[in-house]
């Protein structure tokens, strides 16, 4: 690969990091064809990018952008391939469904709005972990739910009311 390519391969991988606030760095080596393309399967369908890389051309990349990517240098080892999401559980949510059927792929690190996390043994934490969607979600529903407790006294209220009014008229009558 002549100089030229390798700066521009660097430069898109810089502009991918720029673009991503979240994404995965994982081992898929021992994954054999079939295996690889069920995964880019997979992935394509959880609206996630994933693209091997050569950890130098990566660190390089990592190098000319304004984040602090210290600590994932040291998982640059292997073959590495880079998981790109919108949403930082949707890769490891994938990758729990995936090692269903495979040992593979294993998380090296990941990098969730500017936090580092390092191994694979984070994997059921990073699933764990509430995308921004999701916790506005439980926010909106946190909101409304004492909207919602009173309006449905009111309503009970109010039949409750109708209620005792129609025994106490039917009373009278008597």
């Amino acid at each position: 690969m002549r100089k030229e390519e390798k700066q521009q391969l660097i430069e898109s991988i810089a502009q991918l990091l720029t673009d991503n606030h979240n994404f995965y760095l994982t081992d898929i080596s021992e994954l054999n064809a079939e295996d690889t393309s069920k995964l880019r399967r997979e992935c394509f369908k959880n609206g996630i990018k994933m693209h091997v890389v050569k950890n130098t051309l990566l660190r390089k990349a990592m190098e000319k952008i304004d984040r602090q990517y210290d600590e994932l240098y040291d998982t640059l080892k292997g073959n590495t391939s880079v998981m790109f999401a919108e949403a930082g559980n949707v890769p490891a949510k994938m990758i729990k469904e995936f090692r269903k059927k495979s040992d593979r792929p294993i998380v090296k690190s990941a990098f969730i709005e500017d936090t580092v996390y390092i191994g694979d043994e984070n994997l059921d934490f990073l699933a764990s972990i509430k995308s921004k969607n999701e916790l506005i979600a439980d926010v909106v529903a946190l909101l409304q739910s004492p909207a919602k407790n009173v309006i449905s006294a009111l309503q009970s209220g109010g039949q409750t009311l109708t209620g005792i009014l129609k025994t106490l008229s039917e009373k009278e009558g008597e």
